[in-house]
């Protein structure tokens, strides 16, 4: 079951998915509102701790790490960033791998997860784990988000991959609905 709205972002959508829980899907996707995200921002990073492992072409930051790009915020206990440039060239940050309590936050959601991956190359983030989104009233639990920062979908999966638990299988969400006037 797929469905798009550009007016609600992220998953949290639609009018007719009262039964989301009843239906066995598999995926649920919509327009991200991430869409408008400045992937060619720079990426600012604040840690308790950084550990760079040149040879190996990456920083390991830890403790109460932040990254921001843009409006997008990502928060986790522990951030590994794999990077490609040395010795006069720039370095360009290629993968972003988070872990530990790890929240991604825009203006309009917030997503939380066991374990997140920004690939900047591919413009994709993915979040696994008994991930929760919200978007003001709306919330979708499944085991697997993942964001195409390019086209703007959004897909929650019921499960996650590598066995990390996301919920039974299933996604499961809570909507909003507009508040009507009962005439007696």
């Amino acid at each position: 079951m797929t469905v798009r709205r550009t007016t609600l972002a992220l998953i949290a959508l639609a009018t007719g998915l009262a039964g989301l829980a009843a239906v066995p899907a598999l995926s649920q996707s919509s327009t991200s509102a991430l869409r408008g995200h400045d992937r060619n921002a720079p990426v600012n990073v604040e840690a308790d701790r950084i550990e760079v492992q040149d040879r190996a072409d990456r920083a390991i930051f830890l403790g109460n790490v932040r990254a921001q790009q843009g409006n997008m915020t990502l928060s986790a206990g522990r951030l590994t960033v794999a990077y490609s440039g040395q010795g006069g060239e720039s370095v360009q940050i290629r993968r972003i791998d988070a872990s530990g309590g790890v929240m991604l936050v825009s203006p309009s959601e917030t997503a939380r997860g066991q374990l997140a991956i920004y690939d900047l190359d591919q413009r994709l983030i993915t979040m696994l784990g008994g991930v929760v989104l919200e978007q003001g009233a709306n919330i979708v639990r499944g085991g697997r988000l993942v964001i195409n920062l390019d086209t703007g979908r959004a897909v929650m999966d019921g499960s996650a991959v590598g066995g990390i638990s996301g919920g039974g299988g299933r996604v499961s969400g809570t909507f909003s609905v507009p508040q009507r006037n009962t005439k007696p």
